[in-house]
């Protein structure tokens, strides 16, 4: 294979070929045949497909989340995706800053077993070792008891001089542990939060239930399917957002162990590839023609 097939079939199955998705349908079953994806590029790139890619239809001029309030694009890219997450079509986690990475509905077990809390119901009790704030902590109560709630909504149940620095700092350190999610967003009141036990159960039971090394190998043959050839150091630092290295490469060498990958050359450089690709790409062989055989010396043919 070369580099421009390579980007050639990254471009067909992230959409970015001139065949944009435009409805519910195509999001749903674009998001599930990547696994997951950015909401809009990252500089430097991350090797990884983008939803605003897809629904435009190419990876050209593409705003980054800085820029995206200027981009009328973006904001019907980001309606179809809310529409997902309403759905439970797909999932949010916050591993990239503000950019969004979304990720698909089967694939979310996995990373909940990778990121989330093994103990989901109750909070850990305050003390120097926890690793939430009191306001998170109060946070997490308040939306518990009383439904998706919104910042300002928020803000109002739990009064006193809190800033929103401090409170987007406690959203965020639950939503990085899968404590809560967004499940809504309204221009008028912005993003709304529920407890994500409640908001998906089943997922989360699932995911309490993998082991860790079950959950890394799964993600990781996603990654590769989905970049559909992808070199090792790469896939090692795209998981190092969440999971240590060696764990990473762990896998992967067990993934070769298996023979559920395969080493393709991509001009110079060797790859990770899923194994049956590789057999689909290997031309078959031709079949040998009978050798005729000569008659023996000192016989003479009839």
């Amino acid at each position: 294979m070369t580099h421009d097939e390579l980007q050639e079939q990254r471009r067909a199955k992230w959409h970015t070929n001139g065949e944009p998705i435009r409805t519910f349908e195509d999001a749903r079953a674009f998001i599930e045949s990547v696994g997951f994806a950015l909401m809009y590029p990252l500089h430097p790139p991350v090797p990884v497909p983008t939803f605003i890619g897809a629904y435009v239809g190419s990876e050209e001029g593409l705003p980054t989340w800085q820029k995206s309030f200027a981009d009328p694009r973006a904001k019907e890219a980001t309606e179809l995706m809310i529409r997902l997450l309403r759905d439970r079509s797909a999932y949010e986690a916050n591993l990239f800053g503000e950019d969004n990475f979304l990720v698909s509905a089967s694939a979310f077990p996995y990373f909940y077993a990778l990121v989330g809390d093994r103990n989901p119901k109750t909070m850990p009790k305050p003390g120097t070792r926890s690793e939430f704030s009191t306001l998170a902590r109060d946070v997490f109560n308040a939306i518990q008891k009383h439904g998706p709630m919104s910042k300002q909504q928020l803000h109002d149940r739990l009064g006193g001089a809190l800033s929103d620095v401090a409170l987007d700092r406690a959203l965020n350190d639950l939503w990085s542990r899968l404590r809560i999610t967004r499940v809504d967003y309204r221009p008028d009141e912005g993003a709304f939060w529920d407890v994500l036990l409640r908001w998906s159960p089943e997922p989360v039971k699932q995911g309490i239930e993998f082991s860790v090394p079950q959950a890394l190998s799964a993600l990781v043959s996603k990654y590769v399917e989905a970049m559909i050839a992808v070199d090792a150091k790469e896939v090692e630092e795209f998981f190092a957002q969440f999971v240590a290295r060696a764990k990473v490469r762990d896998a992967i060498n067990a993934l070769l162990a298996a023979r559920e990958f395969a080493i393709t050359h991509v001009g110079n450089r060797s790859m990770l590839t899923e194994a049956s690709r590789v057999k689909e790409e290997r031309p078959a062989l031709p079949r040998n023609k009978p050798i005729a055989r000569r008659p023996r010396l000192g016989v003479r043919p009839k």
